[in-house]
């Protein structure tokens, strides 16, 4: 099975476990600023606390630590450049496969706070269910700041040492499920509190960073929108929300892990590729020709597939299931994927499960399929967004350029339309009537060039003259509507039979031929 499945998630989900332990009556009144030491093999871990921001959920830490309750628990879940979690007393002498799960009878209600996921900061694990939190808690090895406001902060590490042993357990060897090999390693063996002036070398630490923003009320989801990728869309609320490394073409920019309540995860993930001018027919090829090998080897069985439309886009819809095997482990999985397809890019929304789980997060998965938008770019104006959404991608020139070594100069000369030739009202008169004429009959061109090419290396061949004259603006000094006129509208002009004539000339002749 893909790694995505089993590594990149965070257990939240606990289940009940008693310890008689938890019912010990302590006094924290005998404390001032109480202040948590974890001893490991690797060492030591100090840890302060936020009681203005989080009061139940350190009271609770404390008196787990107090009463003995995480002596001989292990860090059990360790993910580096993520987090390493612990607090589970179930890792103390019991069956590895339940560790993640244990935890005390009596659950904290969430003090989701504005305080960031920054490295160091000790946050509460919790299930699904916001009002879950126990005994398990998390330190965050590497900012994770698309868990703010969603779990509960409640301490940060205040020791150089605490900072090295907390690389140090993020380093050890881990199997499929992030489970250290060797656990004696990341072993608790043993917590003490202390008040906070007993600590030597303690840290000179500013006050917490935090958001601008306040909590909201829940609405079911959480939103993620990139400005990199021009997209937004929703996932469940609480599902932990990533963006891993992209180590090739095909996987995933972003993924949302589920809760596990059967054999693994549900994951939401969409990635995010260039059409390279392929349709969404070659696409869908491609795409038969990989389920095909899949198939014919008996790994994977087809459903369904179709072709819809998600948001007026046109889509491709599979639904499928397979038996895939990983650490000498074998998962009955279901899935849906639906590539959408855009101008320049596609883009492949999946979700997986388990066959017998499933259907229990299809309707989430629909929620996000709903929500999905393909955004425009902000930072445009009315003029740029028209060279892109002129009925069959019109622009002839940046089609003929698309992927080559000259689209970083159209992009620059694009950008200094935007900036010099726009920034006056006679360049802005001037190209709000170049543009009605070109866009007259450039999308005729522009869709040739993708048929035929032959004829799009000749029109890239005749405009590079061109782009090389536009370049001069680049040069000169545009302070007035008289520079202007001498100099922008000029070049344009002094271009206009590279522009238009020869390229349209030669494919209504070549039309004229072929078709």
């Amino acid at each position: 099975m893909n790694k995505i499945f089993l590594t990149v998630t965070l257990s939240l989900f606990l289940t009940s476990f008693g310890n008689q332990a938890f019912a010990q009556t302590v006094n924290l009144h005998d404390f001032t600023n109480p202040t948590v030491i974890l001893e490991t093999n690797l060492g030591k871990i100090v840890i302060g606390f936020f009681p203005a921001d989080a009061p139940t959920h350190v009271e609770n830490f404390i008196k787990l630590s107090l009463s003995g309750y995480y002596d001989g628990t292990l860090f059990h879940r360790i993910i580096p450049d993520f987090m390493i979690q612990g607090g589970d007393p179930n890792t103390i002498d019991g069956d590895p496969n339940t560790w993640g799960t244990g935890g005390p009878d009596e659950r904290i209600n969430a003090e989701f706070n504005t305080i960031k996921h920054n490295r160091g900061i000790v946050s509460m694990a919790r299930s699904a269910d916001p009002n879950s939190a126990g005994s398990q808690f998390f330190i965050v090895h590497k900012d994770s700041n698309f868990l703010d406001e969603q779990y509960t902060v409640f301490g940060r590490l205040v020791t150089a040492e605490s900072f090295e042993t907390l690389d140090k357990i993020a380093a050890v060897q881990t199997d499929a499920n992030d489970r250290p090999v060797n656990p004696e390693d990341v072993r608790i063996t043993k917590v003490t509190i202390v008040n906070e002036s007993d600590i030597p070398n303690l840290l000179e630490l500013s006050e917490p960073e935090r958001i601008q923003s306040i909590v909201t009320p829940s609405t079911g989801n959480q939103k993620y929108e990139s400005t990199e990728h021009e997209i937004a869309f929703s996932v469940p609320e609480g599902w932990l929300l990533q963006q891993p490394d992209k180590s090739q073409p095909n996987s995933p920019d972003v993924v949302a892990v589920g809760p596990k309540i059967g054999e693994i995860n549900p994951v939401i993930s969409l990635t995010v590729q260039l059409t390279n001018q392929r349709s969404l027919d070659d696409l869908i090829s491609e795409k038969i020709e990989i389920i095909r090998q899949a198939v014919e080897s008996g790994n994977l069985n087809v459903i369904s597939q179709e072709k819809i439309t998600v948001h007026g886009n046109p889509a491709y819809a599979i639904d499928a299931e397979g038996k895939f095997s990983s650490d000498g482990q074998s998962y009955n999985v279901k899935f849906r994927e639906i590539m959408v397809y855009g101008d320049e890019k596609f883009y492949t929304l999946s979700y997986s499960n388990g066959v017998n789980e499933f259907d229990s997060q299809l309707s989430r998965f629909e929620e996000t399929i709903d929500s999905f938008e393909i955004l425009t770019n902000p930072n445009q104006n009315n003029t740029s967004q028209s060279d892109e959404n002129q009925e069959g991608g019109g622009c002839l020139i940046a089609t003929a350029t698309y992927g080559s070594e000259l689209a970083p100069q159209v992009q620059q000369l694009r950008e200094l339309r935007d900036n010099t030739i726009l920034s006056t009202e006679s360049g802005t008169a001037f190209m709000t009537s170049f543009n009605q004429f070109y866009y007259s009959f450039s999308p005729t061109i522009a869709d040739f060039e993708r048929e035929n090419t032959v004829f799009r290396e000749l029109v890239k061949f005749s405009i590079t003259p061109m782009l090389t004259s536009l370049s001069i603006l680049n040069y000169v000094d545009v302070n007035s509507e008289e520079d202007m006129l001498g100099y922008g509208i000029g070049i344009i002009v002094m271009n206009l039979s590279m522009y238009f004539l020869a390229p349209a000339i030669f494919v209504y002749s070549l039309k004229r031929k072929f078709l």
